[in-house]
């Protein structure tokens, strides 16, 4: 067999929050160069702020600004930043507890080298020269030698304040399908359909996944499956995907394709929407040079019999 298949992969999203009246103070003080903690029941200065106080879980609002000077309380170098990280250039992580605060914010020191860096040094803001209400309006930290500075003495309260932010999420790594769905692709891509026998059970799954989900054992016996198969059951597409070159609406639909006992999802095509239905029998279509199915089509089989599939739903 051909070595085990292996991608990079990334997977992205916008992740869209709103705020409460915490953190709406917060990075909306950021925005006007403001740096606000809140202060718990028994004096402590929590910085970043939190709505709830850790150790009793009561509400806090409490809010005090505290200095944009500090304390590095530990750190960690970064000698190959990374895309979206604060700085392009190498630097430090670090906690750095702000004077008139009790816990320490995580942040960027833009420093020569590590040998520059210790616990203890004292650092300040470098606030960014764009501010939007984000934790990005502090660009870094850089060191400071001078004096503590001392707070205004905010309120907290700010017109037009930040009430929802959107945070990129992003995920880079490497995946690996494993032995079974290795194979299964090979064999998509000659057009073929393979599963992998339970030798307990006896059923056979499709896409192998390389073990009996309903007994736990090992699979490893490949059986061709399909072409052909039965819609199961489906849903109606109404919400075009961002990147994805198909007009709504169409069907995407689980189908157990002959022989299989497990059934695979799959877009259906060839036939208007509102008459696709359970039991339309239906075989794969591929695109020219496609490695795997681009949709499936009506046989023009007869329909198939209900029990035929219903422990397939």
């Amino acid at each position: 067999m051909s070595a085990v298949l292996k991608a990079p992969l990334t997977v992205e999203f916008p992740f869209t929050r709103s705020l409460g009246p915490v953190q709406s103070a917060f990075l909306t003080g950021l925005r006007e160069r403001v740096i606000l903690g809140v202060r718990t029941g028994d004096g402590r200065t929590l910085v970043p702020p939190v709505e709830y106080d850790p150790v009793t879980a009561e509400e806090i609002r409490d809010l005090v600004e505290v200095a944009p000077t500090g304390t590095v309380t530990t750190w960690a170098w970064n000698h190959a930043p990374r895309r979206g990280q604060p700085l392009a250039t190498p630097f430090a992580w670090i906690l750095v507890r702000l004077d008139g605060a009790d816990t320490a914010l995580l942040h960027a020191l833009d420093a020569p080298g590590p040998d520059a860096v210790h616990t203890g040094m004292r650092v300040r803001v470098r606030w960014a020269g764009e501010r939007t209400g984000a934790i990005t309006d502090i660009a870094c930290f850089e060191p400071y030698d001078g004096e503590r500075a001392e707070p205004a003495g905010h309120s907290g309260e700010f017109t037009d304040a930040v009430t929802g932010i959107v945070a990129p999420a992003r995920l880079d790594y490497t995946y690996s399908p494993g032995r079974a769905t290795t194979g299964y692709l090979h064999a998509l891509a000659g057009r073929r359909m393979v599963g992998e026998r339970c030798p307990s059970c006896r059923k056979v799954y499709v896409p192998p996944r390389g073990a009996c989900p309903t007994c736990g054992v090992a699979t490893a016996e490949q059986v061709e499956v399909g072409p052909g198969g039965t819609v199961t059951t489906f849903c109606i597409v109404n919400i075009k995907a961002k990147n994805l070159d198909i007009e709504v609406p169409y069907v995407y639909a689980h189908i157990a394709l002959d022989g299989a006992d497990l059934a695979l999802h799959g877009r259906i095509a060839g036939i208007p929407y509102d008459q696709v239905r359970m039991g339309l029998r239906v075989e794969p279509v591929w695109t020219e040079g496609g490695r795997y199915p681009d949709h499936y089509r009506p046989t023009g089989e007869p329909d198939a019999a209900y029990d035929t599939y219903k422990e397939l739903l």
